[in-house]
């Protein structure tokens, strides 16, 4: 897999997609620093295994799950390698058993694509129907890694500045749950 150099705070060269527009301009108003690499669309977990290298961090799992009755919308945001079992994460917030949400959910809710889901997302969220759930150690760890709503681009952010700007910005609390 090709990919560019390591960027810091410089978006992409070119025009931008809206979803991807917005994502960088809300990391600029929140101040929040990030690195960035960019390449072919990184939607699996082997491509995402490149960008880590190169990002320095391990590539996060953004998961777009609902309850079997598309009411309760949830972003997951785990680790590359812990294994995803439903029924204990189901057990862990009370829910019905979880599964992936339609596609059309991620765009309405997140303005993402399948591959792309992450926590930036969050900013289209305005009703605030989505719940975020982070893995302990995700949740722990100095650095996270997501796309910009976009996953030919992968980004490093400090999990503080997630934690305490993003998230008040967007009104949303992280759940912490363990997998």
């Amino acid at each position: 897999m090709e990919l560019s150099p390591l960027y810091h705070n410089t978006r992409p060269e070119g025009e931008l997609l809206p979803q991807e527009e917005a994502a960088f301009a809300l990391l600029e108003e929140l101040g929040m620093d990030y690195d960035r690499v960019s390449g072919e669309p990184a939607d699996t977990m082997e491509k995402c295994a490149a960008v880590s290298e190169v990002l320095g961090v391990p590539i996060c799992k953004n998961l777009f799950l609902c309850n079997r009755q598309k009411t309760q919308f949830y972003l997951l945001l785990m680790g590359p390698d812990k294994p995803f079992h439903t029924k204990d994460l189901s057990h862990q917030i009370g829910s019905a058993r979880l599964s992936f949400a339609p596609e059309e959910n991620l765009w309405e809710l997140l303005r993402c694509t399948p591959g792309s889901a992450t926590v930036l997302g969050l900013m289209n969220d305005r009703s605030h129907r989505v719940r975020l759930l982070m893995e302990r150690e995700v949740y722990e760890a100095e650095y996270l890694s997501c796309h910009p709503c976009i996953c030919t681009s992968s980004l490093k952010l400090k999990t503080a500045d997630v934690l305490r700007r993003l998230l008040p910005h967007t009104g949303h609390e992280a759940t912490v749950v363990e997998l």
